[in-house]
């Protein structure tokens, strides 16, 4: 099955370059600051485990086909720097496209509409390749995620798994 791609994404702050292998170094400093997971769980990905990871999600796709998987680094243009990443996973219900997002930017980059910048970004370039509908899955106590997910258009729905709550739009 064939998905949209990852391509290269500028927004005034930002060059959202789609993952490779080689952004795992750079990536890794920001994910390891503990602070990241105090909303979504898990620890800091040693260096290794980031390195794997990025070969994962560089594929594009589910070993099955039945995914599209989608992310971009976040490199600030002005210094060059690596603030985070946006994900899309995409499915197929038929010829229509979801997008699930997720976003992460390290806590040095926060606070500064980084996130929003990057995922408004995202959901207008998968809109133009064909993406319907949208979606995110966010704990309830994560206000700066909600913001994110309502300025690219998404409301807060009665689903909740794993103690997130589903927006959509």
């Amino acid at each position: 099955m064939r998905w949209p791609a990852a391509d290269l994404v500028e927004t005034p702050r930002l060059r959202l370059e789609p993952m490779t292998v080689a952004h795992a170094d750079d990536l890794h400093p920001v994910l390891a600051d503990p602070a990241l997971y105090r909303f979504t769980g898990g620890s800091p990905p040693t260096p290794d485990e980031q390195r794997a990871r990025s070969a994962r999600q560089a594929v594009g796709a589910s070993h099955d086909g039945t995914q599209g998987w989608l992310t971009w680094v976040l490199r600030l243009r002005d210094t060059g720097a690596v603030a985070g990443f946006v994900q899309a996973t995409l499915t197929r219900d038929g010829d229509v496209l979801t997008a699930d997002l997720a976003w992460v930017v390290g806590t040095a980059g926060q606070g500064g509409g980084l996130a929003t910048e990057a995922a408004v970004a995202v959901v207008a370039r998968l809109r133009a390749q064909g993406v319907a509908r949208f979606g995110a899955w966010i704990s309830p106590d994560h206000a700066a995620s909600a913001a994110v997910a309502r300025r690219c258009g998404l409301t807060s729905t009665a689903e909740v798994a794993d103690g997130e709550v589903r927006w959509a739009g």
